[in-house]
């Protein structure tokens, strides 16, 4: 097992790097406050010449999540562009216009259908897809409350298309169920299922495009680094992109990577890597300068 190399510092190999597309759930916010380290770390890439592009699994355009960055306190200068699964998945949902969809998740992912001309179905009875950004209620319901009403869509061999792939996140310290949980359930059961961000190309597609965009010519991808807590998501990802990674190892995995002296124990951070056979340059407990 290649392990990855301990980095607890973003500095060290800063000047190796053009872009970072970074992950953003779990690595400069738990859903509750942002932190004060890894906010200050992308701020003085930026600084010093860098382009911080941000890259979320959030089923949201990125238009509709900067106010809840904003609202987190993450500072506007740690980033310079920043694209969503919501923005790619779009394109899926465009596609299949003008349905009838299913409609799965939260009203506060509504923006995520505004303009494409969908009609909604009452449930997979009589709809031609469905589309999931998460559970109604995330603060208690689980996959496995939606397995009847799945079955109808299954057996119908309906599409799902998912909004957010991320399985599961940490708001504040309560562990909830995402989008990705439930395309895993219905997957199961035999059903198709379509997603658009992380680990699939279309996003990493907008993000080298914006990336571009910051650079004012094509991305050297040698000197992209891709940053997040993910490993079926953003490192996964990263890995069909050929593309330079650092995992932080704390994130949704607590205290698994974490020696007995309270660091970061490369060797564990590596089989947290290894189980879904994935492989990371870096690793840290946290992003910091």
């Amino acid at each position: 097992m290649t392990l990855p190399h301990a980095l607890p510092h973003l500095g060290a190999v800063a000047g190796d790097y053009d872009i970072l597309l970074c992950d953003v759930w779990g690595v400069i916010h738990n859903g509750r406050e942002s932190w004060a380290a890894p906010c200050e770390a992308l701020t003085r890439f930026n600084r010093e010449g860098g382009h911080v592009v941000l890259i979320s699994n959030s089923p949201r355009p990125a238009s509709d999540v900067i106010a809840q960055l904003d609202g987190l306190g993450v500072p506007r200068e740690a980033w310079k562009a920043f694209v969503t699964s919501g923005d790619a998945t779009r394109a899926e949902l465009a596609k299949r216009a003008p349905g009838p969809a299913w409609i799965v998740g939260p009203e506060r992912d509504a923006p995520l259908y505004a303009g494409l001309d969908l009609t909604r179905a009452d449930s997979a009875k009589d709809a031609a897809f469905i589309s999931v950004t998460g559970p109604v209620d995330d603060t208690v319901e689980t996959p496995e409350d939606y397995r009847e009403r799945f079955a109808f869509g299954a057996e119908r061999d309906l599409e799902l298309i998912c909004a957010n792939p991320d399985r599961i996140v940490q708001r504040g310290d309560q562990i909830i169920y995402c989008g990705g949980a439930l395309a895993d359930l219905y997957e199961s059961m035999g059903g198709r299922v379509v997603m658009a961000g992380k680990p699939f190309a279309p996003i990493y597609d907008l993000a080298i495009h914006e990336a571009e965009g910051l650079l004012g010519r094509p991305v050297d991808r040698s000197r992209v680094l891709c940053i997040g807590d993910g490993v079926v998501t953003d490192v996964m990802g990263a890995n069909a992109q050929a593309l330079d990674c650092l995992f932080i190892a704390q994130g949704i995995h607590g205290d698994q990577a974490k020696g007995e002296d309270g660091t970061l124990d490369s060797a564990r951070a590596g089989a947290l890597l290894k189980a879904e056979t994935t492989y990371a340059r870096y690793a840290a407990l946290e992003l910091a300068w």
